[in-house]
């Protein structure tokens, strides 16, 4: 049995007549797309389901701003909304922590290494301990710059899909995304400059 398709202009006209279980059918019927986006740009200091409920409360504050365009699902509204409001958290946090590199459980050293040498042997260090080092070298950088990445590299989103998603055009996304990984690295071989000497 095949479940019938969802009638969101139905439900926002309902929403929009203050019906509140059309509301709550709604926040079920988007809670997994807009998850899903808030896990993967999901600043330091955020829990999802905060960032989560910050997005719903704009999403319904700017309902009525929003009109059906031929083409264009609503969800890739609620997607983009969603995508800039993850961006506003990550420009409010001010103060980044400081990333040291005697600050890093073994592992994530290793794992950085690894990334910074050519060499062809992997570390022992697992999979979770890379990807919690690269998070760490994200968080230094600006929120653009760690948006581009994360959705390009990370995502493997096409240019394209990213300019949907975010609004800037393609030239701007390419140059953002070459500074991004320039700084990234920057970042990576400062960490690696600041090791104790006892252990170069």
């Amino acid at each position: 049995m095949t479940e019938e398709p969802f009638d969101f202009a139905q439900c926002l006209a309902q929403v929009r007549g203050n019906d509140p279980n059309a509301a709550r059918a709604l926040v079920e019927r988007l809670h997994p797309l807009v998850i899903r986006i808030v896990r993967s740009h999901l600043p330091v200091r955020a829990a999802e389901e905060d960032l989560a409920q910050k997005v719903f409360g704009r999403l319904f504050a700017k309902l009525d701003q929003y009109q059906h365009r031929p083409g264009i699902p609503f969800d890739h509204w609620v997607a983009r909304l969603t995508v800039h409001t993850c961006l506003d958290v990550l420009r409010s946090e001010r103060r980044r922590p400081e990333l040291r590199w005697a600050d890093l459980p073994e592992d994530q050293a290793a794992a950085l290494e690894y990334l910074l040498v050519d060499e062809q042997e992997s570390p022992e260090s697992s999979p979770e301990s890379a990807r919690e080092v690269v998070e760490r070298l994200l968080a230094g950088l600006p929120p653009p710059d760690r948006l581009v990445i994360r959705l390009l590299d990370l995502e493997q989103k096409t240019v394209k899909e990213i300019a949907s998603l975010t609004g800037w055009n393609i030239p701007l996304i390419k140059v953002r995304a070459f500074r991004a990984r320039r700084k990234l690295r920057k970042l990576a071989q400062q960490l690696r400059e600041e090791m104790p000497h006892e252990e170069l």
